[in-house]
């Protein structure tokens, strides 16, 4: 079964209130299902550069609410957080709060982190790979078991919850949506196992991979990752994913020029590339289902410098 076309943006600058909840209500005004904030903290320096991400103004579990708290029907999220900054019964109850006092608007992104410069800057611990993913997947249980209201009794390796209920209950059940990413088989099997929401991560831009997979060869690979594991739920399933590079213009090759010259690649093929939408409105609609039938992907998440530009492509395959 298709699932229809959902659209999110991505925002966490903002200097000013004001700023902030006028994003959040030009957002909704504009159609998109959801507003997602980024669990990442580094402002300006050293660190951040290192860590290759942008700076970050908001945090995440304040600007989703003053978001939620402007709006009517925007959905809420962030994208996602990271296991490790929060201790999981104080993070599963700040969820719960807040699709309850959202009115059942929160889509609860979670994830095992990636960002070593940014462990480092913040002096938190960089486990290995195998036991953040063995934390968030108990992560993942203690939030089911927290939305559930029954006494928690969960003493795992690196998640203890025990001897109360949790409270609030929120108003989606069983619980709100999660939202689960990633690019290994690990992940990804519990995304389809666990989640409401896969996400796809962002693939190689090479030509191809170490594996000797095309980066669309490698967008397939991971939906079916996911697929393996959802088994009978798969027709449940959203497939996220977030374009890298977006600009709807009618001059495509300058700016595929552009991107390619950026990354140092040839922009021969890159026009098809999974995390490169590139074209006007017809043709990036028409990109966006085409790959909706390759990729899986139909819950579409643009950054905040492109949702203006791309409102009218949101607006046109929305539910469709």
């Amino acid at each position: 079964m298709t699932r229809p076309f959902r659209f999110a943006v991505q925002a966490t600058k903002a200097t000013t209130a004001t700023e902030w909840r006028d994003t959040a209500r030009r957002v909704e005004g504009l159609g998109f299902s959801t507003l997602f904030l980024s669990d990442h903290y580094l402002g300006p320096g050293p660190a951040q550069e290192e860590a290759r991400w942008p700076p970050q103004y908001l945090a995440p579990i304040a600007a989703m609410s003053v978001a939620a708290a402007v709006t009517s029907t925007l959905r809420v999220g962030c994208r996602v957080f990271c296991t490790d900054y929060h201790v999981p019964g104080v993070l599963v109850k700040e969820a719960a709060t807040l699709d309850m006092l959202s009115d059942g608007r929160l889509e609860f992104g979670i994830g095992c982190g990636w960002s070593e410069p940014e462990y480092v800057a913040m002096g938190v611990p960089f486990a290995p790979a195998p036991e953040r993913v063995s934390k968030l997947e108990e992560v993942v249980a203690l939030f089911k078991a927290q939305c559930s209201g029954a006494p928690l009794d969960v003493s795992g390796s690196h998640v203890t919850a025990k001897d109360y209920a949790g409270l609030p209950l929120p108003v989606q059940r069983p619980h709100p949506p999660i939202i689960i990413g990633g690019s290994r088989k690990r992940v990804l099997s519990l995304a389809g196992r666990e989640a409401d929401i896969a996400s796809i991560s962002t693939v190689s831009f090479e030509p191809v991979n170490a594996q000797g997979r095309t980066p669309q060869q490698e967008a397939v690979k991971r939906l079916q990752f996911v697929r393996d594991a959802a088994g009978e739920r798969v027709s449940d399933l959203d497939i996220e994913s977030s374009p890298f590079f977006i600009k709807i213009t009618d001059d495509a090759d300058t700016t595929l020029n552009k991107i390619a010259s950026r990354l140092r690649i040839s922009s021969d093929g890159l026009a098809d590339h999974p995390n490169v939408l590139v074209g006007g409105v017809d043709e990036v609609a028409d990109q966006l289902l085409k790959r909706r039938e390759t990729f899986g992907a139909n819950y579409i998440s643009v950054q905040q410098s492109n949702f203006e530009e791309f409102a009218p492509v949101a607006q046109r395959l929305a539910g469709l």
